[in-house]
């Protein structure tokens, strides 16, 4: 499929510097452009691969000022990262299309009661339970299990492999990537006066908003009683671990082997990196960001406020204190010549206090 640069440059509401007339046929990273290609340039530290690229066209900031001449068409928008972002939305849709635009491939089981909206597509070897509804335009990938009562809407995608249990919801416009596991039982068992534990039944379910993307291998447990929320918005990267009646605010990201412990409420437009570990029963503020590999055992009730470490302080603090953590190996060796000199000091004083009193005698 080919689009010229004045197609492209109306879809993205872009300017054109160069030739309008030109086509695209791909997309690329500009390190990488040939003939053909289309890419973007966003961060300053890449301005240089600008004057050597081949690509066809770059997308650039409309206040980008080059200071070589360049052998691309450029398209002036706003924000170039967005715009190629859309434009990879809509690659992606034309080269990821399922052979079938609908239907429901064999053998897979799909149980009478099930009700199926227009244009949903199920591959092979997939099993859906009873009294599911899957609205329209939603395509089931291989080998995927979606479990009794559970609600998907429109336009979601289910890669190979998702298993999704019982009375789940699932909104409209989510993509659970391959392998992820949907309303699993909650991590719930009761000491006993023998030291054994009993394990406390997971009677809830798990909710997932719409325009929520999951990456592959997370695992989104059950509740206890009630939900378990996946808000609005929200993006979950592969690896992450979400605990029983967790709720994620809207429009979060959490990057990959989080662990968020159960009960825990993170607030809406929070920013989570890898490797973080949130205990259980806390409440964290709006606008939240967590470095990565921290770890957070206290409610944060301040908004928009940075936290790294483990455990986990503010942002400025953290620094002042890796600073010093780096000097601690200097600051010990001078410890150690203060102890010797104060040993000295003190052996020199005793000696003279010995003195002293030999002649006062």
């Amino acid at each position: 499929m080919q689009f010229t640069a004045k197609q492209i440059s109306e879809f993205i509401n872009g300017t054109i510097e160069g030739d309008e007339n030109v086509k695209v046929e791909e997309l690329s990273k500009i390190e990488d452009g040939k003939p053909g290609s289309l890419c973007f340039l966003s961060n300053p530290k890449y301005e240089n691969y600008l004057y050597s690229t081949n690509a066809s066209v770059v997308i650039v900031s409309k206040e980008f000022l080059p200071s070589q001449p360049v052998k691309s068409t450029l398209i002036k928008v706003s924000d170039p990262y967005s715009a190629f972002s859309v434009l990879l939305d809509r690659y992606n849709e034309v080269i990821s299309q399922v052979s079938e635009s609908s239907g429901v491939e064999q053998p897979s089981f799909v149980h009478p009661t099930v009700k199926l909206g227009k244009n949903v597509f199920i591959a092979a070897f997939s099993y859906i339970a009873e009294n599911v509804e899957i609205g329209d335009n939603t395509k089931i990938l291989a080998q995927v299990y979606v479990g009794p009562d559970t609600k998907i809407g429109s336009g979601c995608t289910l890669f190979p492999g998702v298993k999704v249990y019982n009375r789940s919801v699932i909104g409209n416009r989510v993509f659970i990537h391959a392998n992820t596991v949907v309303g699993s039982d909650g991590f719930g068992f009761a000491p006993q006066a023998d030291g054994t534990y009993s394990k406390i039944a997971q009677i809830g379910n798990v909710v997932i908003e719409d325009d929520v993307e999951i990456g592959a291998n997370t695992t989104i447990d059950r509740a206890t009683m009630g939900s378990t929320f996946i808000r609005k918005g929200v993006k979950l990267d592969n690896l992450i671990q979400i605990a029983h009646n967790v709720d994620v605010g809207e429009h979060s990201v959490v990057a990959a082997q989080t662990g968020i412990s159960g009960s825990t409420k993170l607030g809406e437009k929070s920013v989570v990196g890898g490797q973080v570990g949130i205990a259980g029963h806390l409440s964290l503020a709006k606008g939240t960001q967590i470095g990565a590999q921290a770890g957070i055992n206290f409610s944060i009730s301040e908004e928009n406020k940075q936290w790294h470490g483990s455990p986990a302080q503010p942002l400025r603090d953290w620094m002042r204190a890796s600073v010093i953590f780096k000097q601690l190996p200097a600051v010990e060796k001078r410890i150690a010549a203060l102890e010797t000199t104060i040993a000295q000091l003190r052996a020199v004083i005793e000696q003279n206090s010995t003195i002293q009193n030999n002649n006062e005698r």
